[in-house]
């Protein structure tokens, strides 16, 4: 990653913004109370909340775009050690991340285990980290028009995988789809996701395929909005081609359902043609109209280390024992949050808990600290 100085302040805002928006989607002070666009797509179709992962690596893909400068005047060995360090580091930090706090307690509160044949492989970190490193492959040794179609193969290929090896008739339902019984295989059920009431993981090997598209999509984005994003015409073509991906999606998917957990590949052109169209919205306010995103830009310049925080804190937050039937997550809903509603209050904690995060890149930001890994 570069030096935030060196970025457009729009992507930065982007990013922020989307980092705000997954820690809120992640932390409802009451999941049964969650208003309906704030919770992923039940299966097939689309709501605010499935953007938000997929605006994440479009994202990466957008800091792809300066950072591919300066290789430049690198060697291969030094780009690929960077690429293959990054990669290994951020799919490390997204395991541990699932793994975290490293033990189980029993009813009296003692150690009893290191539950790591229990722990989830891949995750929402492991599929940046993956999709980041096969994408800067691509863009490295392919450059970008080559990498576009490689994309729009791995896309298409995704889909025929899906139908040639699931189960027919059922070859997009949750247990009937190829990349279920792939994962199923490589990695065991005890190393899945289980939110879904069963072994499922949204983020398995297979679905990471047309995932790529999406960290390419952000890098051609970002290369283009560093040439033309701050003209009139280059800001109404990149509206443009963000409304045809959309068109693009709508016929798709007639065919190739969207859907956010198999990660189909309607899903991924209908979410690049969003961020496209999102981006547009942010580089006109903030470059056309001179406006300000001080408080997206905060998180948008640590967005890793907000990320982390947010998902370690609230473990924390299910770990504290308020008393014997609350912890501090459930205590501080009903004791606070509650009071304004059931669903307003849920979505009040939610908000303010991304707050105490956003404090957190606010107090980094102030002492000019950037992490980058």
């Amino acid at each position: 990653m570069t030096n935030t100085a060196q970025r457009f302040t729009a992507l930065d805002v982007f990013r922020g913004m989307t980092v705000c928006f997954m820690i809120i989607v992640n932390t409802p002070g009451n999941g049964a109370t969650t208003w309906s666009p704030l919770q992923h797509a039940s299966w097939h179709g689309f709501t605010p909340t499935d953007l938000v992962f997929p605006s994440f690596l479009f994202a990466v893909g957008n800091a792809m775009s300066f950072v591919m400068k300066r290789w430049e005047t690198f060697s291969q060995q030094q780009v690929l050690l960077k690429i293959f360090k990054r990669t290994a580091i951020i799919f490390l930090l997204g395991y541990l991340m699932y793994w975290f706090p490293f033990f189980q307690l029993d009813e009296n509160h003692h150690i009893i285990s290191f539950p790591i044949q229990q722990t989830r492989i891949m995750g929402v970190l492991q599929r940046i980290a993956l999709c980041y490193g096969l994408a800067s492959l691509l863009i490295y040794y392919f450059k970008s028009k080559i990498s576009i179609v490689i994309s729009i193969v791995l896309m298409f290929l995704y889909w025929i995988l899906l139908y040639a090896f699931g189960d027919a008739g059922n070859e997009l339902t949750m247990t009937g789809n190829a990349g279920f019984k792939f994962d199923l295989w490589l990695m065991g059920e005890n190393h899945l996701y289980h939110g879904e009431g069963i072994a499922f993981d949204p983020e398995g090997w297979l679905s990471t395929l047309p995932a790529i598209a999406n960290v390419v999509g952000g890098f051609v984005v970002g290369q283009y909005v560093q040439q033309k994003g701050k003209t009139f015409e280059g800001l109404s073509k990149l509206l443009l081609s963000g409304f045809v991906l959309l068109v693009i999606a709508y016929f798709w998917n007639l065919v190739f359902p969207v859907n956010k957990k198999l990660w189909t590949s309607s899903f991924v052109v209908l979410t690049v043609g969003l961020d496209c169209v999102i981006l547009s919205a942010v580089i006109y306010w903030i470059d056309f109209k001179n406006k300000k995103g001080w408080f997206f830009e905060v998180p948008g310049k640590n967005p890793l280390i907000v990320y982390l925080l947010s998902e370690l804190l609230a473990t924390i937050f299910w770990m504290i024992n308020i008393n014997d039937n609350q912890n501090l997550h459930e205590w501080l809903y009903e004791n606070i949050f509650s009071h304004a509603g059931a669903y307003f209050g849920s979505f009040l904690f939610a908000v303010a808990y991304m707050l105490l995060c956003w404090s957190v890149g606010y107090w980094m930001d102030k002492k000019k600290i950037y992490i980058r890994v």
